[in-house]
């Protein structure tokens, strides 16, 4: 951890924190998640990036439900394999729109691409199997195939915003050049 990371994080500590043994206090953080959640709620520019992540994940919807319709029905591929297939086409065009667009005014775009693109996948990757959790579930239920895929990936978006925001493109300090 940098000096200068420990300075903020020190300066940040509540008053009342600072008198706390120095082993509760670096617990504390993890503890309040809570009040960070509260605290975002009432910052606008989470509610924007939140509009603009739900545009870009409704082009990556719209990408999705197309490959997976034609993977599936044009190819005659199992649901699995055609919702892999959409997951694919998509999360590359989500990965550049977020990058670029949803955090790209927040300092997104002032760190390293392929970083961030490793995490974007996983948490990708992580919502993708939430989704097809719910896309088997739903079949299993005799849903329609293209409605349940519809439905698993709107499910598993509010996984994939925080991991999103909070992860891949979570502000840090720019990046040295």
């Amino acid at each position: 951890m940098s000096v200068v990371h420990e300075e903020t994080q020190t300066a940040e500590v509540a008053p009342q924190m600072r008198d706390v043994a120095p082993q509760i206090r670096d617990v504390a953080p993890q503890m309040r998640v809570h009040t960070r959640v509260r605290h975002g709620l009432r910052r606008p520019h989470n509610w924007m990036q939140l509009v603009k992540f739900s545009a870009v994940g409704g082009s990556g919807y719209v990408v999705n439900l197309c490959v997976f319709a034609a993977v599936y029905q044009g190819l005659h591929a199992h649901h699995l394999v055609a919702a892999t297939a959409a997951f694919v086409v998509a999360v590359f065009n989500n990965f550049w729109l977020n990058r670029h667009w949803t955090f790209g005014s927040h300092g997104a775009r002032d760190h390293h691409a392929g970083f961030q693109g490793a995490r974007f996948f996983a948490v990708s990757i992580l919502a993708f199997l939430v989704a097809a959790g719910i896309l088997e579930l739903l079949i299993r239920s005799n849903v329609s195939a293209v409605i349940a895929q519809g439905i698993s990936i709107v499910a598993a978006t509010p996984l994939n915003f925080v991991g999103n925001k909070m992860w891949t493109f979570g502000h840090r300090g720019k990046r040295a050049s």
